[in-house]
């Protein structure tokens, strides 16, 4: 498996990988690997010829009070779980060789989704985000892209910026990967105090039983999310950050869920702020 530190070398490689014919496959991650982005790497694996794995904790993403300083790092072990899934490339650069001195273009995506669950949270994240996939897609000159649907939004958000400035890549959403507690994984779990993790079992629970009652024949939005809201508070560690149920993945505001939607939430166990969704197939 190469690594990959600066522009030029990923420009190199894929140039040489795209001269010999071969479809490239790009996952994009910040690292602190676990299951759900070696599922990315596999599903990636199965779809083009070479695989790009980027491992970089992106600061333009973080907001001032967010946790880019503590964020876990890891490159050893996280190339190691790479190269055990057949990655062919690992790009890691360091934060100025992607945002040199005089770095000033950025990709903003202005739809009304984009102010919503963790973009009206978090403001400039998906600035950040839509700034930073672009970038690295041009660089590894991707066929395909794959992310996790945990982080939906950003998919959406993804999806949209890729149509609108007719970059040539196919966005693939994956499934959300989960512990078999059912808590999906996240590298901000290594956060959490085995109390916490025990605690933050509620998103997924109450997921399932707001799931259950549309399953059961509950179509009204206001039921299905105080369903929800009612579980998370039954929760002395778990303060909600957002709830919500929208379509999708236009993003919408519902009064009844009638077609595919989303119901995604946002929830702090003690410091940390972990996310959760179903897809409703409507």
């Amino acid at each position: 498996m190469k690594i990959l530190r600066t522009q030029e070398e990923i420009k190199q490689y894929s140039r040489e990988m795209k001269q010999a014919g071969k479809t490239i496959g790009l996952v994009p991650t910040m690292g602190a690997l676990h299951e759900g982005h070696l599922t990315l790497m596999r599903t990636a694996r199965q779809a083009v010829d070479v695989v790009i794995a980027s491992v970089f904790v992106n600061p333009v993403q973080f907001g001032p009070n967010e946790d880019f300083d503590a964020y876990p790092r890891q490159f050893d072990e996280d190339c190691a779980k790479l190269e055990e899934v057949g990655v062919d490339a690992v790009f890691h650069p360091e934060p100025a060789e992607m945002y040199p001195e005089g770095f000033c273009t950025y990709v903003n995506v202005e739809g009304e989704f984009t102010k919503k669950l963790c973009g009206g949270q978090r403001p400039g994240h998906f600035r950040g985000v839509a700034t930073v996939v672009t970038k690295l897609i041009n660089l590894a000159r991707a066929d395909k892209a794959f992310f996790g649907q945990k982080d939906a939004q950003q998919v959406c958000v993804i999806r949209r910026f890729v149509e609108d400035l007719a970059i040539p890549v196919e966005i693939n959403m994956v499934p959300i990967v989960r512990e078999d507690s059912g808590l999906a994984r996240s590298s901000r779990n290594v956060y959490l105090s085995a109390e916490e993790k025990k605690a933050a079992l509620v998103l997924s629970r109450s997921l399932n039983m707001a799931r259950a009652a549309y399953q059961g024949g509950s179509r009204q939005v206001s039921e299905l999310k105080k369903i929800i809201v009612d579980e998370i508070n039954k929760e002395p560690l778990a303060v909600i950050d957002y709830v919500e149920i929208y379509s999708f993945p236009a993003l919408e505001e519902i009064d009844r869920v009638e077609g595919e939607s989303i119901m995604a939430i946002a929830v702090k166990i003690g410091k940390t702020r972990l996310i959760d969704n179903v897809i409703l197939e409507g």
